[in-house]
This record gives structure tokens, sequence and C-alpha cells, in this order.
């Protein structure tokens, strides 16, 4: 591991790396895109744009523009380098599963799971041609041959294959429309049949480019495809489906059809020689099978989830897959082989589960940390978070450490007990316990023995005892079986009290029974869940008894009499775990809708909300000392939880709790309407979230303090004059923090700290009565030449929304009669400096290239060579860590 970059809470999504190697651009599941710099590990810039996932990222060949596609159906273009985005373009009618940039034109290909691909003409912003070949969604798409061939994958076993032909415009304007557009597309009439395309003759963007299905290359999987994707250079195709076999295919370049071509032609003459006199002569093309061959399989360990290849210079092509179960694999691949076979070179599984984990376990010295799933049980360490021990089990449901922590107990889904060594890792002994599954286990407060609950309707209690070893002379620890109760139904959780008098038992008829350890007699029924209880706890001092259940309740009730205290509506789904913490009566639940949550069982508070996961979340494990909690979920990973000692203020949490709405409330609202805009292909790229309402209350609360100041001062004026003498001026605190500015100086301070991204958005919720004053500074900024790139932009977006207010304003002719001015001149000056600049540059360039050339002329190619290899060397480092 090199390297890891931390984002926030939601799962990533998408990922795509810059064409420099440096940094790597992150969709999110919440629409956010974050560009991470792959040297620093920070996350430099941050894009706000999407309602739903990000589910495609491409960069264009330079790396100055990210485009983005997502689960509502938008496209976003950004502008990387002035870190803001450009404009939305909208057309797809469901989520958007690919979107590719051709370098020769300025074009954009995208495609949805609405069965389109679309043509994107990103100087006019608007869609000029839609593909509608396919009859299933388009789940991914590669370009070919020089950006000549697109491919398309959709639900089925087909790729089809689309010729791109690049039409030239035609020059002469004189010349009629109708004849240009037959001339500028050779053969265009004989073709009108074959091309899937919706191409109308009065648009004049037809002339950009012709798209025509070529045929079809069958893959051998049948469902469909998940990935397809190309390497950098073009010349290697795979893609996959949800199973385990990538296919990978070798595209061939212009040369090497050429020579195939010529080999055919001699064949086929020598052919016609022979045949002369019967066959008339064919012309000789190569099939789309030819151009596009198939290599090999690659069969995976397990279904595979991504991949990503290069083809080095040598000709071998290494893969890297990343598969379901949570391991990543390492191919290499010998083209130049008569028949090519992937090697597995390498693969990453240290460490976690390859399935959910779905039961964990504490050790009484607080330091070990159990986890078992369906295939393997794991011993952790808590502090140093590194796996000590992994032995193989059965499809693990519940678990326990034994007194001493020397050995633990697995309960699997077959009704067995596992016992193992952890000192050796070895299965020492496996008791076939119930006849279904062991749904629960619960260690007995004597700490001799343990019960167990079944799927077969049955309690059993055991007992530790100490056997004779056939093998050694030591005793060892083994498990006798005791007592057996029957019940009426499967028994899902059993519980002791922590004096040993009671047990309760959770059935599936959604009822908690409690019975006496010592004689089995039944003392209370807890009737009141909807839904079966899936997980309960006993409070330390005997007292209360808390039930979770599937219908998404928790209820808690007293021991003494079995009267249910309170009802809490716990999660959004079914509450999976619940643990009280040790001498207290605060208790965790655990739910299906991903969150951990806290209660507090005497004032029947919610306390804390613990949101990490990203799916169910299926068991939880508290510490004894109840400093440390461990938490397991479908999303394959295990979370570490740990007590602070800072006190947790319940005021302030529900403060917390309303802003966190709030902001998801503003997440949802409709964005505001910007004047002159309508609904249509493209639109403004931001989103309103609260950082943007925020930027804007930070440029209001700016101006008011301008306009207070500049008041106090004509008062202070006035004042003066009437004393005939200077009275001293009394600072505002906030400007002399900021170094005895001037209010108009503040307020550029506040409107520099926007982020660049969040400009257009902060200036779309002000209220216009700020405008008039911001025109106006404005004006006096660009005079004085500060910050000129800037404050056009915002002058521009200003003038552009409130156009109809600002003209129809007498009071604000002069002002943007000035700023007219100001701005033309300010902006051809700016213009001029970077001009002259690039000039000096490039003459310096050339200088140091001149004076080189004479210097070393004789070593200048080992040098290159030298500068390449060291290049090759970073670019390899950089393309491990991507």
């Amino acid at each position: 591991q090199v390297l890891i970059l931390k984002g926030l809470k939601q799962e990533v999504s998408c990922l795509c790396p810059s064409p420099d190697g440096l940094h790597l651009a992150v969709g999110y599941e919440d629409g956010s895109i974050r560009v991470f710099s792959l040297l620093s590990g920070e996350a430099d810039i941050t894009f706000n744009g999407h309602k739903a996932a990000v589910t495609a990222l491409q960069y264009d060949h330079l790396g100055g523009r990210l485009v983005s596609g997502s689960k509502d159906t938008d496209v976003i273009m950004w502008d990387v380098i002035n870190e803001s985005g450009l404009y939305r373009l909208r057309g797809h009618k469901d989520a958007v599963t690919q979107v590719l940039f051709l370098k020769e034109k300025n074009l954009l290909v995208t495609s949805g799971k609405d069965t389109l691909v679309k043509w994107w003409d990103l100087d006019t912003q608007h869609c000029f041609k839609t593909l509608v070949g396919h009859r299933t969604e388009v789940w991914g798409m590669a370009l070919i041959s020089e950006e000549k061939r697109l491919i398309t994958g959709s639900a089925d076993s087909e790729l089809r294959v689309w010729d791109i032909t690049y039409i030239q415009e035609v020059k002469d304007p004189d010349e009629p429309e109708s004849k240009r557009s037959k001339e500028s597309s050779p053969g265009a009439e004989e073709n009108t049949e074959e091309d899937e395309t919706l191409e109308l003759d009065e648009h004049p963007e037809e002339r950009l480019v012709k798209c025509s299905k070529v045929g079809s290359i069958m893959r051998e999987g049948r469902d469909r495809i998940v990935t397809l994707a190309t390497d950098q250079t073009g010349k290697i195709l795979a893609c996959h489906g949800a199973d385990a076999v990538l296919e990978v295919f070798s595209v061939l370049s212009e040369e090497e059809v050429q020579k195939k071509l010529e080999k055919k032609m001699k064949k086929a003459k020598k052919k016609n020689k022979q045949n002369s006199e019967e066959e008339p002569e064919r012309s000789v093309e190569l099939s789309l099978q030819e151009e596009i061959q198939r290599v090999t399989n690659i069969r995976a360990s397990s279904k595979i989830k991504s991949f990503d290849l290069i083809l080095s210079p040598k000709g071998e092509l290494k893969i890297v897959l990343l598969l379901q179960n949570n391991i990543i694999e390492s191919y290499n691949l010998n083209l130049s082989a008569q028949v090519p076979q992937a090697v597995r070179a390498s693969k990453i599984t240290i460490g976690g589960h390859r399935s959910d984990v779905r039961t964990l376990a504490f050790s009484s010295d607080n330091i070990a940390i159990l986890s078992a799933a369906a295939e393997s049980v794991k011993i952790w360490n808590r502090s140093t978070l590194q796996c000590i021990r992994t032995m193989d089990c059965e499809y693990a449901l519940c678990s326990l450490f034994v007194p001493g922590d020397r050995q633990v107990i697995v309960g699997t889904k077959t009704g067995k007990l596992q016992l193992y060594d952890l000192a050796s890792g070895s299965l020492m002994e496996t008791l076939n316990a119930h006849d279904g599954a062991v749904w629960s286990i619960a260690l007995s407060p004597d700490q001799r023995g343990f019960v167990t609950g079944g799927a077969d309707k049955c309690v059993k209690f055991w007992e530790f005892e100490l056997v004779k070893d056939e093998s050694s002379v030591q005793k060892r620890l083994s498990m006798k079986h005791v007592r057996v109760l029957q019940l009426d139904e499967d028994v899902l959780c059993v519980r002791y009290s922590p004096n040993q008098k009671l047990l309760a038992v959770s059935l599936l008829d959604c009822t908690v029974k409690i019975f006496y350890t010592d004689t089995l007699k039944f003392f209370l029924s807890l009737y009141g869940h909807k839904l079966p209880v899936l997980c309960m706890d006993i409070s330390y001092d005997g007292t209360l008894i808390a039930t979770g259940s599937a219908d998404r309740n928790v209820k808690i009730w007293g021991l003494d009499f079995g009267d249910c205290h309170r009802s809490l509506f716990a999660h959004d789904d079914s509450v999976m775990y619940l643990q009280f913490v040790a001498k207290s009566h605060l208790f965790f639940t655990a739910g299906k809708d991903s969150k951990i949550k806290q209660w507090d069982a005497d004032k029947f508070e919610h306390i804390q909300t613990l949101e990490g996961h990203h799916q169910e979340v299926w068991c939880l494990a508290l510490s004894p000392n109840g400093d440390y909690i461990v938490s397991a979920s479908h999303d394959k990973s295990l979370r570490l939880w740990e007590r602070t000692r800072e006190p947790l203020v319940l005021e302030e949490e529900r403060e917390m709790q309303r802003e966190a709405e709030y902001e998801e409330s503003v997440a949802k609202e409709e964005q505001p309407v910007v004047a002159g805009e309508t609904q249509g292909e493209t639109g403004l790229a931001g989103k309103k979230t609260i950082e943007t309402i925020k930027a804007a209350e930070q440029i209001m609360e700016a101006i008011e303090l301008y306009r207070e100041e500049m008041a106090k001062l004509k008062e202070h004026t006035a004042i003066c004059k009437a004393a005939g003498k200077e009275v001293p001026f009394p600072v505002n605190p906030i400007l002399r923090a900021y170094g005895n500015i001037t209010p108009s100086a503040y307020v550029l301070e506040v409107f520099k700290k926007v982020k660049s991204s969040e400009l257009e958005e902060s200036l779309l919720v002000l209220p216009f009565s700020y405008v008039p004053d911001l025109l106006r500074l404005f004006n006096e900024y660009i005079h004085l030449g500060s910050e000129v790139e800037l404050l056009c932009r915002a002058l521009l977006f200003l003038l552009k929304i409130h156009f109809g207010q600002i003209t129809s304003n007498h009071m604000l002719v002069t002002v943007i009669e000035n700023l007219k001015k100001t701005t033309i001149s300010r902006v051809s000056e700016a213009r001029d400096v970077l001009g002259f600049n690039m000039a000096g540059l490039q003459y310096l360039k050339r200088e140091i290239e001149a004076k080189d050339e004479v210097t070393f002329f004789a070593d200048a190619t080992d040098r290159f060579e030298e500068k390449r290899r060291k290049r090759k060397k970073k670019e390899k480092m950089v393309l491990a860590v991507l």
C-alpha cells in the first residue's frame, strides 16, 4: 500500500486518472466529484453539480477539462484549471453510463441506459446526432483505430461496431447548401438505408461527423456488459459481464490492415488466374472479425467488478482485475506468443474477508476482535488493526471467546459448533449441536458454560470440560451438552440475565419468552412486536431488557413484570443487533439502514448516530470496558469506533442533526431559475448547496458592513466640519483584524474567498438589492487593476441574470458606462501582458534549445534516452499508485 486518499462519508462510485498521471478524479454516491493530487494525497478541488451518484468520468487529452455523467441523467463539463463548472448538457432520459472525448474535434459522445448514444458539439453545446441502433441499455463504449471506430456494448452478447467519418466543411460560401452536403459526404446516397442515425437535412451539423454501423463482434458472455475499455494506445480492447471471464481482443493498426489486405489480394489474384475463364475479378475486403481479433479469455477466481490494462512497449499486456469478493488480481499476457496465455502475476487478498461478516466478538481484555464470515474466522489486534490469525470455517452466524481468551467457539449455518485454538490456529473440535442453523450463542455469567438457540426450535445448554487428548499428555478443552429446552418456534436469539436466574429467548412468532434458568419454568412473555425479534440484550443490573425487531422498532421492557416502558422507532429498516454498554443503561443498535445509533434506556432518548457504513450493518460488538465498538457491514468493511473523552451535549447533537436535515432539503430543492435561460439542452453546471448559501450570506454581510462604514464616514466628516478640527474615527474591529483595510477592500477580500466552483451559484442566490453596490465596487476594483479575471467573470454573470432590472434602473446607467470603459481597457491590458509573457517564454525556450544543440550535440541522444528512462520510471511509480 502506497497511498490512501481520504474522502468524506459517501461511497466512491467512479475513478478517472488525469492524462499527466498526477491527479485522480473521484466520483461519489451523492453526486460530488473530488480531484486528488497523487503527490500530496490531498483533495485539491471539489465539484458539486449532480443530484445522484456519478457513473462516468473522463478527462480530455490535455487534462484541462473533466466531463462527468450521473444517474440523474445529466452530463456536466468542468474546468479543472479554473476549478469551476462550465455547463450542463441535458438530453438522456435515464442514467448516463459512459462519456468519451474525441481528440480530433471538440466533440463528446455519451451513452445511457435509455438505449441512446448521443453526440455533442461542445463549441455550440448541443446534441447534433443520436444513434438509435440499440434495443436495450448501452452499458459501455470505447473508441478504437485512432478514433475512427466506436464500439458499444449493451445487454446482449453483441459488441456493435460503428464507423466514424469526419466530414470536412466545404469552404466555398456561394455554393448551394444541397450541393455542398452531397459533395461533402461521398457515397451518402447509397448508404442511407444502412446508416442507423438520426440525421435531419435542415441541420447543418450533420456535416461534422457521419456514423454508420459496420457490424458486430460476438462475445462469449450471454449477460450484459459491465465494463468495456481499451488501453491507452487503443490496440487492445477488453470487456466483461457479470461473470468471472474477461474477454480480450486485439485491434489491428492501419499498417497491419494494409499488410493483411495485400496478402489477401495476392491470394485472390492467384485464384483469379486459375478461374479467370469462369469468374470476373472481385474486390478484396477484410472482415470485421479479422480486424478485431479475439486474443484470449481470462478466467478470474471470482466475479469481476472492474478492470484496467496497460500495454508495455515490449508487447506485454498487464491487466488488473478488481473482484466482487474483495480481491485484486494482476495478470500478464504475452501477445507475441503463438497462443497467448494469461499468467496470474500477483494477488492482493491480505486482511479482510471474502464474504460478509455475520458475527463479531471482543476478548475479555479488549485487545482481540473475532470476526467470522462464510469462509473463515479471523482474529484482529485492535490497536494495530492487523489480522493475526485466519482459520477456515463453515458459514458462521454467531461466536464467542471462551473465558481465558485462548479458544473461540463459532456456531454455523449447518448447526455445528466449532471450537478453535488461537495459539495454533487449528480446529480442535466440531459438534453437531442443532438440526438447523445456530442463530445465537450466549456465555453464562458464571463462565462455566454457554447456551445456544437454533432453527430446530431448541435451546441447548453446554458446559466446558477438560478431556484427555489421545495425541498428547495434556488435557484439552471440550464442550459437553447438559440440558435442552424444547419450544414451539424457531429460536432467533438467547440471552442470560447477569445474575443467571433468567433466560430470555426470542422466537419466530414475534414474542420473547423469559424462563427460569434452574427449572426452565416459564416466567414472562413479552408480546408487542409486529415482526420477529432479531436481537436483544439485558442491562447489567438485570432490570431492563431491550428488544430490536424486523419491524424497525426497539422496545424497552422491565424484567420484573414484563411491562413495556417505551417503544422507539429506531431505524429505517430492520434492527439487526442490539447491545448494552457495560455498567450503564445506554445501548447501541445496528440497522439495515447502514446506521449505528446510541440510545438512553432511562430517558428513552436518541443520543447519537454513527454514520460511516454504506450498506446494511449485520452485527456489532462492544468491548467489555465500553470504550470501543466494532461493526460489520454488507459493504465488506469492519469499522472500529472509539469513545472520546469530550462531553456530548444532546442539544448540540440535535442542532447538528437539524442542520444536516436542512442541508439535505436544500440539495433536494428546485434549483433557482436563471433569467433568460430556457430549460433546454444546456444549463448551469453547479447546484445550490449549503456552501453556496453561506458564501452568498458572507458577501451580503460584507456589503452591509461597507454600507454602515460609508454612512459612519459621512457622519464623521460632517462632525469634523462642524467642530472645525480632526476628531479620531473609530475603526471597525473586523477591518482592524484584516490590518486596518478600507471597507471596499474588505468586500474584495470576502469575494476572493468564495470557491471558484461555487461563485455562480452564490451570485444566483444573492438578492438584487445588493447588486448595485457590488457593481459600483467592481468598477472601483477593476479601475485599480486588481483581480480583473475574477471580477469580469462575476460581472458578466450578474449582468446576464439581472439584465432586465439593471437596464431599467436609471441610477445604474453611468455605473454601467464606466464599467464598460474600465473593463475593456483593463482586459486588453491583461491580454497584452499575457501575450508578451508567452512570447518571452517561447523566445527563452528557443534560446535554451539552440544552446543545448550547440553544446551537447554529441551526447544529446544519450541525455534524451536518460530523460525518457527517468520519465518512464516516474510514470511507472505513478501508475503503481493508480
